[in-house]
């Protein structure tokens, strides 16, 4: 991925522990603790890593984009944040010109990691779910209108608390893997953890699970920051996205940790 690595896989007590859970046939959310002990350094570098800052701006936007009075405004919102759309954008246009928007400011500013491009990534899947589903049910063949009914609705405290946690969730669950793939390719075969790809599958589900369910946290906290923010300043500036990220990323690796302690619930 990208030039600046989120973290090695190091040859350490913390990652050893990860290695040797997969070993002993820990559950998910153990070893989803384990790995977050051994990659915890580089999660708490997010606030200070520019395209995830960037990422997490842009997502402020699109909703705030949206409430234009027309879709002429609404084009232009999104231009001026970055987001070189046509005049009469759709779906994966609206996708593909978000990911753009990233790549041309982190050009400009140098430092691409791997951090910065899962979040790009996880961005990019979260709206072309969340407006798929919320426009004509296809990525594709869409009515700008309805993208921008879809996108507006997401500036209600509970839409985009359900949009963020989407986002959030996907990005600790790429990072998870990110630190666990080449340890889990050790242990499937025969006499192994995995004796099948079915059974590695199914590890992999109940890790997204357990990132699903740990950043419901994220979902309350996110709630009410867009419009709490957008009212008291007039607007979302990079540094209170930076400082949201860093929020978000700190209770969500805590509520990981605490999700994976032997006595939870």
């Amino acid at each position: 991925m990208g030039h600046t690595r989120l973290g090695d896989l190091p040859r350490t007590r913390r990652w050893g522990e990860v290695v040797g859970l997969l070993a002993n046939g820990a559950a998910a959310e153990q070893i989803a603790n384990a790995t977050l002990n051994a990659a915890e350094r580089g999660l708490h570098l997010a606030a200070d890593d520019k395209a995830l800052v960037e990422t997490v701006w842009l997502l402020t936007q699109l909703p705030l984009a949206a409430r234009a009075k027309d879709i002429k405004g609404f084009v232009g919102a999104l231009r001026q944040a970055g987001v070189q759309v046509s005049d009469q954008p759709g779906v994966m246009e609206v996708v593909g010109a978000f990911s753009d928007a990233i790549d041309a400011r982190i050009s400009n500013n140098g430092g691409r990691t791997d951090l910065g491009e899962m979040a790009q990534m996880a961005a990019s899947e979260t709206i072309a779910k969340v407006l798929g589903e919320r426009t004509s049910g296809s990525l594709f063949g869409t009515h700008t209108e309805d993208v921008q009914k879809a996108l507006a609705a997401l500036g209600t405290n509970k839409q985009f608390g359900e949009f963020s946690r989407q986002f959030f969730s996907r990005i600790t669950n790429r990072c998870i893997n990110y630190f666990l793939s080449r340890a889990v390719a050790n242990h499937v075969g025969e006499g192994k953890r995995f004796t099948t790809l079915a059974q590695q599958g199914a590890f992999n589900q109940a890790l997204e699970v357990h990132c699903r369910q740990a950043s419901k946290i994220v979902e309350v906290f996110s709630g009410g920051w867009l419009s709490k923010t957008n009212f008291e300043k007039g607007g979302i500036s990079r540094d209170d996205a930076r400082g949201f990220a860093h929020v978000a990323m700190r209770k969500l690796v805590d509520e990981l940790k605490a999700g994976a302690r032997p006595n939870a619930k």
